[in-house]
């Protein structure tokens, strides 16, 4: 497939067919509350570090969208609050005035009809492209590892450390960050926490959600955890910091 990549920036116009794009993300996933730092001001505040991808064939029909926000790291220790901590921290950069020294992936969405093609490769490469043209050294990454939620109950260090006989990572997205040149660095332990009613957790995920104690979510990385006689459940899920140098 021929694709055109461009930045929001330069594509001001595919915003609103950007957010229409269908995707594959369970519904529980687009609850953090910490995502509206980022996302309602993409266009505004972020233009540039979000990518569209469109079939030359179809112009204006998008088959990917990738993100990455600068945010202030202030160290080489990459922190435990992962894809939220990115995202807060962003946002503390932005309103202080403080210029950001490191840039870090967020999301990689193919549509799914076009699942399955290497895409993803494709669209990773193009957010180390950017970060690199936008005077970065390294991009960081919180990967949501794509075969983790068929063994919820694995500890993520111990599924991150399975490899393969030629020594690639198991699980088939970090081989993506891998084979792009990216080295696996550290979990991120609390990367997202989705917070929530019994009630709501209902309706996200359609399970009763009646006792206390841990429940498999489908699309979960680990068990929710849910209190049912105070009535909350939370979702803390864990990721796997990648750090990609750049040329």
């Amino acid at each position: 497939m021929d694709l055109r990549i461009t930045t929001l920036a330069e594509r001001p116009e595919l915003e609103s067919r950007l957010w229409a794009m269908p995707d594959s993300w369970p519904v529980f996933m687009k609850e953090d509350p910490v995502a509206d730092l980022f996302y309602p001001v993409v266009g505004a505040e972020y233009a540039e570090f979000a990518l569209v991808a469109e079939d030359r064939d179809q112009p204006g029909e998008l088959v990917a969208r990738a993100f990455s926000a600068p945010f202030l790291l202030e160290g080489d220790e990459l922190p435990d609050d992962g894809w939220d901590g990115v995202l807060w921290r962003a946002a503390r950069a932005r309103r202080r005035g403080r210029a950001p020294d490191a840039i870090s992936a967020l999301e990689i969405t193919i549509r799914p009809d076009m699942q399955g093609k290497g895409l993803s490769a494709v669209m990773l490469g193009a957010l180390r492209d950017q970060a690199a043209r936008l005077g970065f050294g390294e991009l960081f990454a919180p990967v949501r590892p794509s075969g983790k939620h068929l063994q919820p109950r694995t500890p993520m260090a111990d599924y991150a450390a399975l490899h393969r006989e030629d020594g690639l990572p198991a699980d088939p997205w970090l081989r993506v960050h891998v084979r792009a040149g990216g080295v696996i660095e550290k979990v991120a332990r609390r990367s997202m926490v989705v917070p929530g009613t019994v009630e709501e957790w209902r309706g996200w995920t359609g399970l009763a959600f009646d006792d206390s104690g841990e429940v498999e979510v489908p699309g979960a990385l680990v068990p929710v955890h849910c209190d049912a006689d105070h009535g909350h459940a939370v979702y803390v899920e864990p990721n796997v910091w990648v750090r990609h140098r750049l040329p």
